[in-house]
């Protein structure tokens, strides 16, 4: 894939740079290696998509350690990356599946909070599908939803990849598109920046409100890739153009559509995460958006996301686009941040556990009450699903009134506030009852995710196994996209 994607980048850019004419694409290329500077070509090629490798959560007994501690992550990047993928007619890359990411992109039924509270929780617990005598549990979280005249005011600094490699329509082309519809979903009084980076950092438009939409659009439309990217000295001018505008009243937000792809100033990850960081913690959120494929870095736009306060979303097609800028647009407003998840589990009634997903969401558990420790955000409407598969001990079923764990959250409804704790106890009879749409569905999902994983816990998972839990499921069934899934699965089962 990534020499296809190479070559195709190399066309693309050598266009751009020469001008040639498309008829006869070899000697396109030729030319391009006679005209252009090679060093300039090293910087700026395609390289070939950036995941981070890492295992799956381990069986953990109880007895040993009965308590597990992780920061909820509300990105949805790793489902629609999958998506592209199949559609595409790739091989989807084990290391670009992350089970959190697949659940998290869907809606689930939960029950809105009520109130002062931001958020509410449930839980719900059933036999596990893939592995007989197993329970699966599943944690659940609803971000309350803002009426109209709810939703603060907004400072968005969008900061453009304008460089070679986003050329293409599947990039730079999309994402103007998406942010000319958000222009004209905001609020007049909402503010707007635009900066631009490729090997120039360039402030395109002064901070503007959207009442002037046609001025923003005009700005938008004139977005042209070229040049190799200097993503970091482009992040810390976005973030100062951020704080000059910054009022503690508004959603102050940084929205970054790239590739990913930072091959000239600061390219270190760890580098350009300490400059994430160093804003965040100044009450700037960041949303990445992720585009193409052959160069795309979603191990760089993961990190920085979630160190910056925000979500990452993988764009591969415009309904993509309007599902972040339009249907779910309201989850730009984070109703709970740094919030953080702990399941305590009785050793009596519980052997083993196994958080599904979240691997890199994991925290100490002396994290939980400390409230400088970062964790992640929730949007507003937004929810949360977790995944535990945990193995009973021959007292489970004999003691049905019991509680078998608890199940505590903690979150701050605005950075600086001290946090706010819920609790929720699960007793034994609970996995006595039919599993609802939610199970269901949630299983489908993790079933699906460790099959393209190959995951060492998988069991008796299937794709069929996996579509008859979706099937089950589509009571609930919010703009198709459950359904969507099951034709994905069935692809990945014809192409496997």
């Amino acid at each position: 894939m990534n020499k296809t994607f190479a070559r195709l980048g190399l066309i693309a850019m050598s266009l751009l740079a020469v001008g040639c004419d498309t008829t006869n694409v070899d000697d396109t290329v030729g030319s391009f290696y006679a005209d252009y500077n090679k060093d300039a070509f090293e910087q700026c090629k395609p390289r070939g998509d950036k995941f981070d490798e890492f295992s799956d959560n381990p069986f953990v007994s109880v007895a040993e350690q009965h308590v597990s501690t992780f920061s909820v992550d509300a990105d949805g990047a790793s489902y629609a990356v999958m998506r592209r993928y199949l559609s595409s007619g790739y091989t989807i890359d084990p290391q670009s599946v992350r089970i959190e990411e697949f659940l998290n992109y869907f809606t689930f039924d939960y029950p809105n909070p009520i109130g002062s509270e931001s958020i509410a929780i449930n839980a719900e617990v059933g036999d596990c599908p893939w592995n007989a005598g197993h329970k699966l549990l599943r944690l659940g979280i609803k971000g309350k939803s803002l009426a109209k005249s709810e939703v603060p005011k907004a400072n968005f600094v969008f900061l453009v990849d304008v460089s070679g490699s986003m050329y293409t329509d599947d990039k730079l082309k999309l994402l103007k598109s998406g942010l000319i519809e958000l222009v004209y979903k905001l609020n007049p009084d909402d503010r707007i920046s635009i900066i631009t980076y490729s090997g120039v950092v360039k402030k395109l438009l002064e901070s503007t409100p959207a009442r002037e939409a046609a001025k923003i659009k005009s700005a938008i439309s004139k977005l042209q890739a070229e040049g190799c990217t200097n993503g970091g000295d482009a992040l810390k001018m976005a973030y100062e153009e951020a704080l000059k505008n910054y009022d503690a009243k508004r959603n102050n937000r940084i929205i970054l559509g790239t590739d990913g792809d930072f091959n000239v100033g600061v390219t270190n990850i760890e580098m350009l995460a300490g400059i994430v960081e160093k804003y965040a913690k100044q009450g700037i959120y960041m949303t990445c958006l992720g585009l193409g494929m052959g160069n795309l870095n979603d191990a760089m736009m993961e990190r920085i996301s979630n160190l910056g306060n925000g979500a990452y979303h993988y764009i591969d097609c415009e309904d993509e686009m309007m599902k972040v800028f339009v249907t779910e647009r309201e989850r730009f407003v984070s109703v709970a941040n740094d919030t953080k998840c702990q399941l305590t589990l009785d050793s009596k009634l519980v052997s083993k556990y196994r958080l599904i997903g979240y691997e890199n969401r994991v925290m100490n558990n002396e994290d939980f009450d400390n409230d400088a420790k970062d964790a992640g955000e929730i949007g507003a409407g937004q929810t949360i699903t977790a995944l535990y598969e945990i193995v009973p001990t021959d007292e489970f079923k004999n003691n049905p009134k019991s509680t078998f764990c608890t199940f505590d959250v903690r979150y701050k409804r605005s950075l600086s506030d001290e946090s706010v704790p819920m609790q929720l106890k699960v007793a034994v009879e609970e996995s006595a009852k039919p599993a609802s749409a939610n199970l269901n569905f949630a299983s489908g999902v993790a079933a699906y995710g460790m099959i393209l994983r190959n995951s060492p816990y998988k069991g008796d998972a299937t794709y069929d196994m996996a579509c008859r839990l979706i099937k089950s499921s589509l009571s609930f069934d919010p703009d198709h996209r459950r359904s969507e899934l099951l034709n994905l699965i069935t692809k990945a089962a014809q192409t496997k």
